[in-house]
């Protein structure tokens, strides 16, 4: 694991420090080379860190990156964009510098200083996730391990506040997570299926002092979750339901976290094209999402009552697999005419959304890669909200922005719900292609009980990047919403 302090100036053993270069009235400003650098440079070379960065094209457009030549230790300057810096600006700022980093193929773990001139104590933990989560890579099957990128991050502030080290300290054990959850998303369906997963997270799980409970396809069956089984009918590799539970003392509220884990969807007997497969081993993000968020949540402390459910399936055809026009009997009772076999997500969520609803929690929140019109609604680098209250939406919309995560809040329409009407079950799992993401939820609503207060975040977009990595986000999965919902529970303490 990287070592994350603070320091009040550059350490002496740093390999490279990242500095940050922005405009101040309209004229390039480098932030923060110090004096001791600026007078080495100078001394070496004859000019000013900000004259030769200037001279080599450095910008202060965020996503620049200029490296300096090495005199003793490499400065690395990164454009911040505006002045007025947020925490999200700094923390694409240093995952790019550290992308930068990547490319040298340095020979040996680096000791990173990231001297930005900053104290405020969010600007500081955007600092530190900049670097942990721009350094992941996923560990390629078969070969040598990799050679980590960092062993040491140095945050440099005059801040001599707690706030500061503490929001540091957080940042490492989130960050943590969201690459717990990225290696569960990178990892190939034939090593990642339902009972590996469940038993992967249960010993994460227990490492983390919470508690676990399993349910395998017979204990599915004998409680009669339809949803979970009818999708996972299809495979040899039968379906698990995981519940962990977070329950320290003192807390007020209770937050139900619910995760689509289809371990891979082939689209079952509505076969997918083949180009659409490929990725499809990423539709287990939700459940990877809200794993890794407890966990973070358990190791942070925070004195809010969580429990997760991960509802794990793989979706194929064959012979057992279900067909479009069954009808399913939900856990708890409530049939379901199946529409589409390739819209089972929501199947095995509503079995789960039914499940949570008996621990009688105060607020519900599932998380999937549930529709691909949720793409073609925000695009592949924005989360869909939504909720069954305005008020609902804002607290995790207002969470996401703490968290630097794009979401944005979309409807849940009369007319949707009116397409969900069935002649021959209670309701139907879908209906015609508009709307689509709308419609999906409409569903899960019906399974969380009462007035409960419920969201659902739909991550389709940006959960598997299959480009290039860019800011902080690297190649394949993303690990997106486990901030959000760490966020979020820190909003319920009380």
């Amino acid at each position: 694991m990287v070592a994350v302090t603070c320091a009040k100036s550059v350490p002496k053993d740093a390999d490279v420090v990242l500095v940050g270069l922005t405009e101040v009235s309209g004229a390039p400003y480098l932030l923060d080379a110090g004096p001791d650098l600026e007078k080495e440079f100078t001394k070496r070379l004859g000019t000013s860190p900000l004259a030769l960065a200037l001279d080599l094209g450095a910008k202060a457009k965020l996503g620049s990156v200029t490296m300096l030549p090495t005199v003793g230790v490499r400065l690395v300057v990164v454009g911040l964009g505006n002045v007025d810096v947020t925490p999200e600006q700094i923390r694409r700022a240093v995952g790019n510098g550290i992308h930068a980093l990547a490319k040298l193929e340095p020979a040996a773990p680096l000791h990173v200083a990231v001297a930005l001139d900053q104290t405020d104590p969010d600007v500081l933990k955007g600092a530190a996730e900049g670097a942990l989560l721009g350094a992941y890579t996923f560990a390629k099957l078969g070969a040598d391990a990799p050679k980590a990128l960092l062993k040491h991050v140095t945050i440099v502030t005059s801040s001599t506040r707690s706030e500061a080290k503490d929001a540091v300290a957080i940042a490492s054990t989130v960050d943590a997570a969201v690459n717990q959850a990225r290696d569960w998303i990178n990892q190939p369906a034939n090593l990642l299926y339902p009972e590996t997963f469940a038993n992967q997270a249960s010993a994460v799980a227990r490492a983390a002092k919470l508690s676990v409970d399993v349910w395998d396809d017979k204990a599915l069956a004998k409680d009669g979750f339809g949803g979970i089984l009818a999708v996972g009918g299809g495979s040899d590799r039968k379906p698990r339901l995981v519940r962990i539970s977070y329950a320290p003392r003192g807390a007020r509220n209770h937050l139900a976290l619910v995760g689509k884990g289809i371990t891979f969807d082939s689209g079952g007997l509505n076969l997918k094209p083949g180009e659409s497969m490929y990725t499809m081993k990423n539709d287990m993000s939700g459940a990877a999402a809200v794993i890794a968020a407890i966990k973070a949540i358990a190791e942070l402390g925070l004195k809010v009552k969580v429990t997760a459910y991960a509802a794990m399936a793989e979706n194929l055809p064959s012979g057992s697999a279900y067909r479009p026009s069954d009808v399913l009997t939900m856990y708890g009772g409530k049939t379901v005419e199946n529409y589409n076999c390739d819209a089972e997500g929501r199947l095995v969520l509503a079995d789960a959304l039914a499940r949570a609803g008996e621990d009688k929690p105060d607020l519900v929140v599932d998380v999937a890669t549930l529709t691909g019109a949720c793409v073609v609604a925000l695009g592949e680098k924005t989360a869909g909200v939504l909720a069954r209250h305005e008020v609902t939406s804002d607290q995790l919309l207002d969470a996401a922005d703490a968290a630097g995560e794009a979401f944005w809040p979309l409807p849940i329409t009369d007319e949707v719900v009116e397409k969900l009407t069935s002649k021959v079950a209670d309701l139907k799992s879908g209906g015609p292609r508009w709307g689509g993401a709308l419609m999906a939820a409409a569903f899960l609503r019906e399974f969380v009980p009462g007035d409960t207060p419920w969201a659902h975040l739909d991550i389709a977009g940006p959960a598997f990047n299959d480009g290039e990595p860019y800011d902080y986000v690297p190649s394949g999965g993303t690990g997106v919403a486990v901030r959000t919902l760490v966020a979020l529970a820190s909003s319920l303490q009380g």
